[in-house]
């Protein structure tokens, strides 16, 4: 999804939110039972709330989440809700106006505010902002997201700056869990919180807080041996992981009349290819990928 917010692909190139359903279902069948809705940005994709209400009347499928600029949540939070979105995040590297429209090119940070406020209205809770920490962009608000959940039921989530064509990704603006907590430790006092099985992001409790936070350590300390994720992309490609380009591609198969066998098969077939561990930097750097807005937080 382009950084304006339009996707320019031919509509005939997107999966059809049927032939998503088709995918899920067949998923669901061997054991799959989480689905996140995400971009690009998903809420440009008209009628979004009905791919939600399909996804969670699936048999199997426990829980449904979206991520989201949170842009459209101000009216349409409650509407997700009721259409069966059990979990919400909200990308959000900036509290500060002007740093914000730097960073997104937009001046709607006073609106996504008040679409955290109207998720956590409509019963999101705890909802999730999720944060890329760079180092010399907003490094120095890391302790402000903490203040910002001090009461309120939300989990920060800081995640670690990764690779990506065209994001300017170096070594100077990565900035490392360790470095991060160690910071935050000089001014609270952080608990860890009990792990849960394929998790991804280390959580902590923070002393005198309603919410908590949590960091999802990509580059400094890989969680690829216990990744259970997998990608369908809105053009019907598999990603194992975020770094690899498309293993397989489904649309073609579903527009033939794949039904649930073949598509399992062409998903296992991605899977098998998935790394035990992703290269470090300088490696991901050289491989041809798209960029993150594309391929989806």
């Amino acid at each position: 999804m382009p950084a304006d917010g339009i996707d320019w692909t031919p509509h005939n190139e997107l999966l059809s939110f049927e032939e998503i359903q088709r995918v899920v279902a067949a998923l669901a069948e061997v054991g799959v039972n989480k689905v996140r809705i995400t971009g690009g940005e998903p809420t440009v994709r008209r009628g979004i709330e009905s791919l939600i209400e399909s996804i969670s009347a699936t048999p199997g499928i426990d829980e449904v989440c979206m991520t989201t600029n949170g842009t459209t949540l101000a009216k349409m939070a409650g509407t997700y809700r009721n259409a069966g979105l059990d979990v919400l995040n909200v990308s959000l590297d900036s509290l500060r106006a002007d740093r914000f429209e730097e960073i997104t090119r937009t001046k709607k940070i006073e609106q996504v505010l008040r679409g955290v406020d109207a998720a956590l209205e409509a019963g999101f809770i705890p909802l999730k902002l999720n944060v890329v920490a760079m180092r010399g962009v907003n490094d120095d608000e890391i302790c402000d997201f903490v203040e910002f959940v001090r009461n309120r039921p939300i989990n920060v989530r800081f995640t670690e700056f990764m690779p990506f064509d065209g994001n300017s990704w170096s070594r100077a603006k990565f900035l490392p869990y360790q470095e991060m907590i160690s910071d935050l430790e000089q001014r609270y006092v952080l608990t860890p919180l009990p792990e849960r099985p394929n998790q991804v992001a280390r959580d902590f409790a923070v002393e005198g807080c309603e919410g908590t936070i949590s960091f999802i350590t990509s580059m400094s300390e890989n969680f690829c041996s216990g990744c259970n994720r997998i990608r369908l992309t809105a053009q019907g490609d598999i990603r194992a992981c975020l770094f690899m380009v498309p293993g397989a591609r489904l649309r073609e198969r579903l527009r033939s009349g794949a039904e649930r066998d073949e598509i399992v098969e062409v998903v296992r077939g991605a899977l098998d290819q998935k790394w035990r561990g992703h290269p470090g930097a300088e490696n991901l750097l050289a491989l041809k990928n798209a960029s993150m807005i594309q391929i989806g937080g």
